[in-house]
Order: C-alpha cells, then structure tokens, then sequence
C-alpha cells in the first residue's frame, strides 16, 4: 500500500462523463408523479422550471454522460480534488484502520455544492435563462450557485431559511459578492412567503418554504428557471465527479474501502462519492462494502421518517416524489446548528435504502461538534458542520476497529470547510449547543398531512 498522505491527480483526470447510476440499478425508480393528476409526470411538466437538458438527464438511463468542455474548464479552478490519507487522526484515535477522506473543500464556495451549481448555470445560459430562483439552507447552495452565477453572468436570486439568515451572515455575504439577491424566508417577496409570515410572523423558515418560494418566483417570470441543489437525480449525477476521482485515487493507494461514510441532508454530497462504488456492490465485484448515511437526530429523515410520496416543498407546489419523508410541514428546531435540515432525500439515496444496499444513522449535534473538533486537531482542517456528521460516525467505525483489531479501509466524503460557520462552534465552545431528538409524536403530526396516493 502507498505510504503517501496525499493523492492528487493532474488536471487531465478530471472525468469527462458523469456516472449515471439509474443504468444500473435493480430495480428501477418508482416515477414523480404530477401534484395535481398524481399520474407520472412528462418533460413538459418540467419545462417552466428547469432546463430541457436536465429534464433529459433526470430521467436518463445511460450509463455515462458528456460533461461539457465548458463546465470541466470552470472545474479545473478546484478539481481534481485531494484524496488524504488520516495518518494523524489514526495516530490520535490508536486505532489499527486506514482512514482516509476526500476533501471538497477547494472550491471557490468551499463546498462540493459547485459541482452541479456549474452544470445547471451552464445548461440554462445554454437555453437562453437570465435568471435562476433557489432555496438555500446554511448557505453551502446559495454560495455555490451565486458562483456559477458570476462565472456564466446568470442573474441568481436565493431564498435563504430565516433562521440561517441571521446565523450563517457571511453565508449570504458570499452571494452578494458574487452578485446574488439572498433575502431570508418566508419573505415578503412571494405569495407564499406573505402567507406564512401572517400566520407566524417569527416563523424560523424550513427548507420546505424557501423552496416553494423560489418555485413560485420560477414559476411566474417568463425569464427564470428554478435550481435545486440537492435531491434530484440531475443533482447527484453531476456530483459523481467526487466517487469518480476518489475511486482512482484510492486505486493510487493501493487500497479498496471497506466502509464509505458521508452525511445526508438531501443527500447530493454523499451520493456523488459511494455511487460509483455501490456499482460494485450492485454486480458483487466488492459484495460486504459498507455505506453509511449519517444525517442528525434532530432531522432523522431516512432513520425515523415514513418512505412515502410527498411534495419537496412546503406550499405543495412541486411534483411528488417517493421518499423517506418528516412531512412537507417539517420545521427543523432552532437549536439545530449542524445544516442537514430537509425533510425529504434523495429519492436514489431512499431506493437503494430500500434494497438494503446503503445504511443510514442518525446522530446528536454535541458528539458530532466533539469529532469535528478532534478532527481539526489532528488533522488542521476545520470542517463544515454537516461534514462533522460523517467525521463522527469515521471516527466510531474507527474506534471498533480498535476494539476488534481489524485494519478495515474507511473512506469519508469530507464535504467542505467550517470557515464560514464558526458561530455553530462558538455556540458549541460556549456550551450553548444541545443534543436534541426529534420527537416521535411530531413526526406522526407531520406525516398524517402526506398527500394520498392510488396505489
């Protein structure tokens, strides 16, 4: 095995097609379904809102697709990335596996979130889009597409949950460099927005809301389209670039994972790493790897939520798709710090749960912040608050290895940096954080909203 710390590959490696898994799953998706008809939704449902090129990609079952010479020239500002070797932290934790991480955290934004911010930029300047409406959580999208914004000259509007807004301010600074419009939601700039704010004007905003928000602003201007950056297919293919690069870097190494961890909030991040490693699990080259999705307790999606058709958004406006789900209604508690706050996953990410082909955890905020802090010292790298969720649940698997004295190979998808959410940390310094369990009677109140179904 190579002893290096580093695995970086030149310029010319960055991939040239984006790994679609939906040519090789064992059972196909269950299909989006009109909100109104609940019939199977056609490409001219999507059309108001996205472009024609990602519709195709959505439903795409081809194997590989072309990524654009244009999108792979902004790419080179950040990618390759680097694949790390943990010697430090494995050193820290006394442990006999081989930890390793693939670190996103080199772009421009600081996230892996520009990996499909560019491609979706690029196919809508290619339609001839001036402008794009987004939803954003902590910010890692909003920044990642006022980005790509700047780098096509697409105007970008971001509706970013209030509660983030006034936590994460340098966030939404990020985007007005750029040259975005970031406003807190519910705002007063929608129909929806205005309806919430009467009935709740302190309401703390879900990612649910921003996104009918931005749906409907999408939805009303003739010039917009509408961007999302976590959940849908056209989203995780683009991301494959991460699994792609770290299967090669891996293969550098000498070394093969033995588990693959990552956190999940609509599940973008992680997918583009294990994706194109679960192909060998799916034809049983690399049968007993192991995918652990980590997403928190206080927003236990996959772990506690029904998998069930729901709407992605708050307002009821977006196609329903088949997924783990808290309900369309779900508000995450103002004492969540970590991001990862959707109600909904990834539909790839809950199907592949389903066939008993990927794992999900949850985990509390305080343990969370405890392995982020131990990482930082061990390994200099400050992460993201939603990265710290993978980095605890590596470090667990690591300490079992300890216990058993197994030398298994553990790969972590390091999402991106913490520069910008020191508040979180200061927060959990000053003992202001606290570990908290959504509670089951809540999510019981939420599903019984779901929209119904003919089987």
């Amino acid at each position: 095995m190579d002893k290096r710390t580093k695995f970086s590959l030149d310029e010319n490696q960055i991939p040239t097609h984006w790994y679609n898994i939906q040519a090789d799953l064992p059972q196909p998706l269950p299909p989006v379904l009109h909100p109104g008809t609940k019939k199977p939704i056609g490409p001219a449902d999507l059309a108001p809102l996205f472009a024609m090129e990602l519709i195709k990609q959505e439903v795409s079952t081809e194997r590989w697709i072309e990524i654009p010479d244009e999108v792979r020239d902004i790419y080179r500002l950040w990618r390759p990335t680097n694949l790390f070797r943990a010697y430090r932290l494995e050193k820290a934790l006394d442990t006999p596996a081989k930890i390793f991480y693939k670190y996103e955290g080199t772009s421009p934004p600081g996230s892996h979130k520009p990996n499909t911010a560019v491609a979706q930029v690029y196919y809508n300047k290619k339609e001839g889009i001036k402008r794009i409406a987004t939803e954003t959580g902590a910010g890692q999208w909003g920044s990642a597409l006022a980005f790509a914004g700047a780098c096509f000259g697409v105007e970008i509007k971001v509706y970013m949950v209030a509660v983030s807004y006034q936590q994460k301010p340098y966030r939404r600074i990020m985007m007005q460099t750029w040259g975005a419009k970031c406003v807190s939601s519910p705002s007063r700039d929608t129909r929806t927005g205005r309806d919430i704010l009467a009935r709740d004007p302190n309401c703390p905003g879900s990612l649910g809301m921003a996104i009918s928000e931005a749906v409907e602003d999408a939805a009303t201007r003739d010039d917009t389209h509408y961007s999302l950056g976590s959940v849908l297919n056209h989203v995780l293919l683009h991301q494959t670039v991460i699994g792609l690069e770290a299967k090669e870097q891996m293969e550098m190494a000498g070394v093969y994972p033995d588990i693959i961890v990552g956190c999940i909030g609509g599940g973008s991040n992680f997918a583009g790493m294990f994706l194109p490693f679960i192909k060998d699990k799916i034809d049983g080259t690399k049968p007993d790897l192991r995918i652990i999705n980590v997403e928190p307790e206080s927003c236990p999606t996959v772990t506690k939520g029904l998998y069930a058709y729901d709407f992605g958004d708050e307002a009821k406006l977006t196609p329903l798709i088949k997924m783990y789900t808290l309900g369309h209604g779900f508000i995450p508690p103002p004492v969540h710090a970590g991001g990862l706050r959707y109600h909904g996953m990834a539909p790839i990410i809950c199907h592949l749960h389903r066939l008993g082909l990927v794992e999900a955890r949850a985990v509390h905020q305080i343990p969370t912040f405890e392995a982020g802090v131990q990482f930082a010292r061990a390994e200099g790298i400050i992460s993201a608050p939603e990265t710290d969720h993978a980095i605890r649940v590596g470090i667990d698997e690591a300490l079992k290895c300890k216990e058993s004295g197994e030398s298994k190979t553990i790969l972590i998808a390091h999402s991106g940096h913490g520069h910008v959410d020191m508040a979180a940390y200061d927060a959990y310094f000053s003992g202001k954080l606290e570990d908290y369990e959504y509670p089951e009677a809540k999510i019981k109140e939420a599903l019984a909203d779901l929209p119904k179904v003919p089987a």
